[in-house]
């Protein structure tokens, strides 16, 4: 089936052409390397898999409750228009969420896959081209296992919200070569961590779990790559030049924030444009999971020389300035063990469950020859 005809809500055009700027970088210093980068790319590498295999695509999904999302997360929540709900319409309105969500991650992931190729394209630097390259491959296999997912699981899919629309023209259209990056690897991918991870430690679902659990996984390697880039790259600008990249992060900011509400859901269940945004900026639960959204983001821009009075003041305004102390390579090997603990438990149990099997054959052909 078509995409076009599974989206709730018409996309328009199906090619979005942002024109391209900036010069494409050649280098011909193929010799060194810095070792971080060089090791990162290593790593890279040594980490690609096969969505197709590693995930296991059996698991059956509820598409009226594919997250196991309690009522109370729910913006329509406590409101009339939820009291007036039949459990039909509650799990419909589950399945616009969820695809809502999970489509926005869909185009997310396709913007990452372009952003990676451009970094590969413009950064002078080989060792950041070369992990670009295994970048823009990952960026690939979650763009596939999301439109999966979407396609087969929950059968709904929804257009790029405006805003995420709008940071990333910015990012590809602006001509400097770290602008991918910091767009990117700092804002669009810091935030969707945070909310991969929000949903992943809170589903009971396996199947979302480990879609999540297994591209955080990648997704940890691609947030460092953007740090150890950009803070040697920011070590070597001027005033003027860091305030420059200060306000498209402030601006950047603010546009993710908006981004979380899914007042284009509410939209489509009857509700005017004005309502739904009230109700979405009243639900106690969004104003908590957008404070928390910010977890991976805050950190990173103060961590790579981004952190200037005005800046500052911003994530003041925002609630979430104290954010910047947190410890983001300790949150980023927590990712990376939450997948590889999920493998081993799910490749124990298929492990017993072989060994059952082959004990129970062999019970079977001595009864049958006894």
């Amino acid at each position: 089936m078509s995409t076009h005809e599974l989206y709730a809500k018409e996309p328009g055009e199906t090619l979005w052409q942002v024109p391209a700027s900036g010069a494409a970088r050649f280098s011909w210093e193929y010799d060194e390397g810095r070792d971080r980068l060089l090791a990162l790319y290593q790593k890279g590498k040594d980490k690609q898999w096969d969505g197709q295999k590693r995930i296991d695509w059996d698991l059956e999904v509820d598409p009226y409750d594919p997250l196991g999302t309690p009522d109370e997360a729910v913006t329509l929540y406590g409101t009339p228009y939820w009291a007036r709900m039949t459990d039909s319409d509650k799990g419909e309105l589950r399945k616009h969420y969820a695809s809502w969500q999970f489509s926005q991650f869909l185009h997310g992931e396709q913007g990452a896959m372009v952003c990676a190729a451009r970094i590969v394209e413009s950064v002078p630097d080989l060792d950041a081209k070369f992990y670009s390259a295994t970048q823009t491959m990952d960026e690939a296999r979650h763009a596939e296992i999301y439109g999966r997912f979407l396609h087969e699981k929950i059968g709904m899919v929804y257009p790029i919200n405006d805003n995420l629309q709008s940071l990333l023209g910015d990012t590809l259209r602006d001509s400097r070569w770290d602008m991918p990056y910091l767009g990117m690897q700092v804002l669009i991918e810091g935030l969707a961590l945070a909310a991969f991870g929000m949903i992943r430690d809170t589903t009971d679902k396996p199947l979302p779990k480990q879609i999540l659990a297994y591209i955080m996984q990648d997704e940890a390697r691609h947030v460092a790559f953007g740090r150890m880039a950009l803070r040697d790259y920011y070590k070597q600008l001027t005033d003027a030049e860091l305030r420059e990249r200060e306000e498209f992060v402030i601006e950047g900011c603010y546009l993710m924030r908006d981004r979380l509400r899914g007042v284009e859901v509410l939209e489509n269940f009857g509700i005017p444009k004005a309502e739904a945004e009230e109700f979405s900026e009243n639900s106690e639960f969004l104003r908590l999971f957008r404070q928390l959204l910010f977890s991976r983001i805050v950190p990173c821009v103060k961590d790579i020389g981004l952190w200037g009075k005005r800046l500052q003041q911003a994530y003041v305004d925002m609630g979430v300035f104290e954010m910047g102390d947190s410890n983001l390579d300790l949150l980023m090997a927590q990712d990376e063990e939450i997948a590889e603990k999920l493998d081993a438990e799910r490749f124990a149990v298929e492990e017993r469950e072989r060994v059952t099997e082959v004990r129970e054959a062999v019970e079977e052909g001595r009864r049958l020859t006894g």
